[in-house]
């Protein structure tokens, strides 16, 4: 593992990267502005390329320092600080939690570990499950006191998966054991073991100080009065707004590095399924045949190349996402934005996100300091959950904490790859196309709206991308985009 010492320093080359990203991130505006986001890449110890467009605020631009509300994308932070503690020893993943937090043992609960969590295998997904209202979510020690006393609770047709994502009960299981064994608070803890010493504590929460909470990015339909208390979330709409794709979107999407790819990936795909369904004399199916006409994605096609909602289950997801009972939380109120609710709310720039994972691209080593160490962080590399997630519509190869790296492209040929073609045309210092990337080690996690961190220790890389897009994981590309692209000019022009 390359060290600090070792930062990759290629001025052309990521001028390249740098100007390609910020057409990119402009493009994928669509048709939703003012609103926007910033892109961080960090590579080997550096920042290698940073960009942003559109407003956070209605008098604030977007820059990668900007703060925005990410929710599950703050799961890896969370993660994060359980990988820190456990290189300290304060933390064990395979000791049970209630050795930490003995009222946890309540109702069968007594050999749940932190890596049946971690990896979602622990049935503690279901918010269902425990009565509590909008007011008593926001209420970090009444929380603590109902998930020690929640029952476990198997998925619906629990057979059929590897797993079950814990969207919101995850931030309070992690967080309580995090007081427990450290006997500071969550945000103490956080500050102490992991953002200070990566030098972002001023730019990465669970629960945003009062005197913050004026510079935290808010949606568009929010923007009227956004300066003002939101004392009234009820007059809000807390649903993303839905819209159908545009001709300009589509002629966006179009034109992006990994539409041909998506393109092939989708008549793969449909090639398979006809292979899958033929009869078994193999009647009607040309395999070598079929059709190669290129299809026309629109957001929903894409997005299902990532996210197959037709495998999901609803009830389950449901469970896992919606309170019984209560009426939505307004997750971008002041109240909301103060409280600690880590699995959903929490707050960080780009610039400190890609900071976090730099350091993880880096092997746990960050300028000079060791955060995890080499026997915890070779448990972060290997996944050992395969198969369908109960919640998520999609295989998430779960480790202790991250998801796999999302990407259909990255180990496609690139001599395909209209922005390989590009990069070349411009770098007189690559004279060959690789034929094949480097297939990608890399994990992360990304938040409901579409936001996403991540990284990859093979190539020494990190990336984050954040938003104020009224949109969720299921109806956006944004991420997905942003990612096969940087993986490919990366690959590419390093």
């Amino acid at each position: 593992m390359t060290g600090h010492s070792e930062k990759h320093v290629n001025t052309a080359t990521d001028s390249i990267l740098q100007s390609r990203l910020q057409q990119l991130l402009t493009d994928l505006q669509l048709d939703d502005a003012p609103a926007g986001g910033a892109v961080v890449v960090y590579q080997a110890g550096a920042c290698i390329a940073q960009a942003s467009t559109g407003m956070a605020r209605p008098t604030m631009s977007w820059q990668p320092d900007t703060l925005a509300i990410n929710f599950s994308t703050g799961k890896g932070v969370l993660a994060t600080l359980v990988h820190v503690l456990a290189s300290q020893a304060l933390l064990d993943y395979d000791v049970p939690i209630a050795h930490y937090w003995p009222a946890f043992a309540a109702q069968g609960k007594e050999e749940i570990t932190l890596r049946h969590m971690m990896s979602h295998q622990a049935n503690l997904y279901s918010i269902q499950s425990i009565d509590a209202d909008s007011e008593t979510l926001l209420n970090w020690d009444v929380m603590l006191d109902k998930i020690a006393a929640m029952p476990v609770t198997p998925p619906e047709n629990a057979a059929s998966y590897a797993s079950a994502y814990s969207a919101l009960v995850y931030g309070w299981v992690l967080g309580g054991v995090i007081e427990a064994a450290t006997e500071l608070s969550l945000a103490e803890a956080l500050r102490h073991y992991l953002t200070e010493p990566l030098g972002i504590a001023d730019s990465c929460y669970f629960g945003v100080p009062k005197s913050k909470v004026d510079q935290v990015a808010q949606l568009t339909k929010n923007f009227e009065g956004a300066d003002e208390p939101t004392s009234q979330p009820s007059k809000r709409r807390h649903k993303p707004t839905l819209k159908a794709d545009s001709k300009a979107t589509l002629h966006t999407y179009a034109s992006l590095p990994s539409y041909a790819s998506w393109q092939q990936k989708m008549l793969d795909d449909q090639n398979d399924a006809n292979v899958e369904n033929a009869d078994s004399t193999n009647d009607g199916v040309d395999r070598e045949n079929a059709s190669d006409s290129k299809p026309v994605l629109d957001t929903a096609a894409i997005n299902r190349l990532y996210l197959d909602t037709s495998t999901l289950n609803l009830r389950n997801y449901k469970a896992a996402l919606i309170p019984a009972g209560t009426s939505p939380i307004d997750y971008y109120s002041d109240d909301t934005l103060q409280a600690v609710i880590p699995a959903a709310n929490g707050v960080a720039s780009a610039q400190a996100l890609a900071n976090i994972y730099a350091m993880l691209a880096n092997g746990g080593k960050w300028r000079g300091q060791t955060l995890i160490n080499q026997a915890i962080f070779e448990q972060l590399l290997t996944s050992k959950v395969t198969g369908l997630d109960a919640v998520m519509p999609s295989q998430m190869q779960w480790r202790l904490g991250y998801h796999k790296l999302f990407s259909v492209c990255d180990n496609q040929n690139n001599n395909q790859n209209p922005m390989i073609d590009s990069v070349h045309n411009e770098s007189a210092e690559n004279e060959s196309i690789k034929n094949e990337s480097a297939i990608s080690s890399g994990f992360g996690h990304m938040g409901y709206n579409g936001s996403v961190a991540w990284c990859d220790p093979e190539r020494q890389l990190s990336f984050a991308f954040i938003h104020n897009f009224d949109t969720t994981m299921l109806n956006d590309v944004r991420q997905f985009a942003l990612t096969e692209a940087v993986l490919a000019l990366v690959d590419d022009v390093v």
